[in-house]
């Protein structure tokens, strides 16, 4: 429903907008302008969802052979100190935590429309283990919590959007997306644990918190000694060597669990055609939307006025104008991309500001859009403090965001 608003408005503002510039300032081509907005924003959104295909289909076929072959079993064992703690009242070995661990895994990997269908399930199974059917129970609102902060290991959906847009290195912004979805995340999980009194202050938790921040460490510490470009090229290097070693580990597992890799790959890469061609419709939708805003002046008029507020405080506003992206990320996710890849055509793929926008897009995911499909999808009707929690992470996320683009790329 809140979509539904924020889509008439773009519509309504912008008519209004057009409207007052028509009238006072003479300005003929202003309609002319909004439906030229509306056929290229179109024809760009499926431009990019056609390049998204390929993609698609290469790590849901990459996901599908970590599937066949059990490996995704064997890291949600190995994973399960860290997931009993956090979901205590989940019994040990049922279905919930394969499930939950595949949602994870996906989300991981940037493939948000991949983790959908897995966390789905998850949730059906945890509603199996609900006594109060309407009511979200503590795992619940922990698993969606830790889905609305976007724990992203591999933003490979941004990385294809930058690429679309030309970017002269697509992955640059991989560490500083690690960087900041992984605060969102912790602070989403401190925030759920403290309202269900569990005690993080154990030995699995303390080791993975301590393997961490050892590897954030030496990412700070990295940054503090190379220059601006030196990091740039170490952090691209980093990315792509992780992404070309984790294909490589899952097509040797299969191997080694005599899998038929090849067969599972192609399976899975037909989902990631349908997948592809799932999203046209959102990025038409919000694109458009999006595209006659500005086209109207009604983005350039909210950019400035937020730039004039915080400037009043002394403070750079070289920030702006990747905020429409970082507000919009808890209402959806489709219409974040769009403010995106518009902030990234406006600025610049490689500009400040069209960074940035890539960087608080990864820092968390959307709120709302989660909350409503995931809980709507098992008749949860009283969330108790989902809500609260996953802006909780949502905030801590673009302030990270924010400071971290500075430290990288300012």
């Amino acid at each position: 429903m809140v979509l539904n608003y924020i889509w008439i408005a773009f519509f309504v503002i912008a008519f209004l907008m057009a409207l007052g510039r028509l009238l006072f300032l003479g300005d003929t081509e202003i309609f002319t302008a909004l439906v030229n907005a509306t056929f290229d924003s179109s024809k760009n959104a499926f431009e990019i969802s056609l390049g998204l295909t390929g993609i698609l289909a290469l790590w849901l076929g990459v996901m599908k052979i970590g599937e066949r072959s059990g490996m995704i079993n064997a890291l949600s064992r190995w994973l399960s100190p860290v997931f009993c703690r956090l979901f205590p009242d989940i019994p040990k070995g049922h279905p919930a935590m394969g499930s939950i661990f595949m949602n994870f895994s996906a989300n991981m990997l940037g493939l948000d429309n991949a983790a959908t269908p897995m966390g789905l399930k998850a949730m059906k199974e945890l509603q199996e283990l609900n006594p109060h059917k309407d009511t979200a129970t503590d795992p619940m609102i922990m698993f969606l919590v830790i889905n609305t902060s976007g724990l992203i290991l591999i933003p490979v959906s941004i990385m294809v959007y930058r690429a679309q847009m030309g970017a002269a290195q697509p992955t640059d912004i991989f560490i500083p997306t690690l960087l900041t979805t992984t605060v969102s995340t912790f602070v989403g999980i401190v925030a759920v644990s403290l309202s269900q009194r569990i005690n993080l202050i154990c030995k699995p938790i303390l080791i993975l918190v301590g393997c961490i921040a050892l590897f954030f460490t030496c990412l700070i510490y990295m940054s503090v000694r190379l220059g601006r470009d030196e990091m740039g090229t170490y952090s691209t290097l980093t990315a792509n060597i992780i992404l070309f070693s984790i294909i490589l580990l899952f097509i040797l597992w299969g191997v080694w669990k005599r899998t038929n890799v090849y067969d599972a790959f192609i399976e899975g890469a037909k989902e990631g055609f349908t997948t592809a061609v799932r999203i046209i419709p959102y990025l038409v939708a919000f694109l458009v939307g999006i595209a006659v805003f500005r086209a109207s002046g009604a983005m350039d008029l909210l950019v400035q006025g937020i730039g004039w507020a915080v400037g009043l405080f002394g403070v750079d506003t070289s920030f702006v104008g990747a905020l429409p992206t970082a507000l919009m990320k808890s209402l959806s996710g489709s219409g974040a991309n769009g403010l995106m890849i518009d902030a990234m055509k406006e600025y610049g793929a490689d500009s400040f500001v069209g960074r940035m926008s890539c960087v608080v897009r990864g820092a968390s995911d959307t709120t709302f859009y989660i909350l409503a499909v995931y809980f709507g999808s098992v008749g949860i009707t009283r969330t108790r403090n989902a809500v609260t929690c996953g802006l909780i992470a949502d905030f801590s996320g673009i302030v990270a965001g924010i400071l971290i683009s500075y430290l990288f790329f300012y």
